[in-house]
């Protein structure tokens, strides 16, 4: 098997890094490990495509990780890197401890994510509803929401408390590359708690709708013309009591009765297109 060390296109653009106490790895790992951006405002990433919409999305990259055995991934890869980006090259054993995926797909990256804040989502009410996950845990299921959200129009998400980071390589690889590019803010920072956030909504004539497995409004039958916000819960509990008395309205999304209830991923895309058709 052919190795990028035996490239020479390749070899003349990476460095090699054979330690794991190296900054650039050690932020890597980091920031795969706690789903979060580094202090330097970075998040990681994994994959060839996704690296692609990054790229796509007029994303910053500040350093590609390449696996010393995967040649076709950097010599695809990096004639779309700047120059000025550095580019590194990991002995397999390294990079597989650094990136979770159960199967590495030969490349890593750390980028800067575009930042938002809740007056961002407001400003975009025209292109459609506001999405807020609350307690969302499956990471597929957040991913599908976000690149639902980004297909049919959505002013952003706004993520309740206990849901899952957007920052977790299953949640990116999920979304497509929309994370990249749809306006998410978390309500544990600039935009305060749910509590303060519905009276904001309501500020700006937004109806607030959340989901239920069994009872309310046919969505068929739901006027979701206009300013409004999804709120949806977690399959297991839903929406909270609390939470779920705070809305304007109630929607059940018809399905046979041998099902109990459908994911959360789905449930949003089908509220979210239902949306898109009605202003269209």
């Amino acid at each position: 098997m052919r190795t990028i060390s035996e490239s020479a296109n390749a070899r003349d653009r990476l460095r090699r890094i054979e330690g794991r106490h190296n900054p650039l790895v050690k932020r890597l790992r980091l920031a795969f490990a706690r789903a979060e951006r580094t202090e330097e405002g970075d998040c990681a990433i994994e994959g060839a495509r996704i690296l692609e919409e990054a790229i796509r999305s007029g994303l910053k990259l500040r350093a590609v990780f390449f696996r010393e055995s995967a040649p076709d991934r950097a010599e695809r890869l990096l004639p779309q890197i700047g120059a000025h980006v550095e580019t590194l090259l990991l002995p397999d054993k390294l990079f597989d401890s650094v990136v979770p995926s159960d199967s590495p797909q030969g490349v890593a990256a750390l980028v800067r994510l575009k930042e938002f804040s809740l007056d961002d989502v407001l400003e975009r009410l025209q292109i459609g509803p506001v999405v807020v996950p609350v307690g969302l845990q499956d990471p597929g299921n957040l991913g599908t929401i976000l690149r639902s959200a980004e297909a049919f129009g959505s002013a952003g998400v706004v993520l309740g408390e206990g849901t899952v980071s957007p920052l977790n390589s299953k949640v990116i690889r999920a979304s497509a590359g929309s994370v990249f590019r749809l306006p998410i803010v978390a309500t544990k920072s600039a935009a305060g708690s749910l509590d303060d956030i519905a009276p904001m909504l309501r500020a700006k004539s937004v109806r607030l709708f959340a989901t239920s497995s069994h009872k309310g409004t046919p969505l068929g039958d739901a006027d979701l013309a206009g300013p409004l916000a999804f709120f949806i819960g977690s399959e297991g509990s839903g929406v909270p009591r609390d939470l779920m008395a705070k809305m304007d309205e109630v929607v059940v999304i018809p399905h046979a009765q041998q099902v109990e209830s459908l994911n959360a991923g789905v449930a949003g895309s089908i509220l979210l297109y239902e949306a898109a058709r009605q202003r269209k």
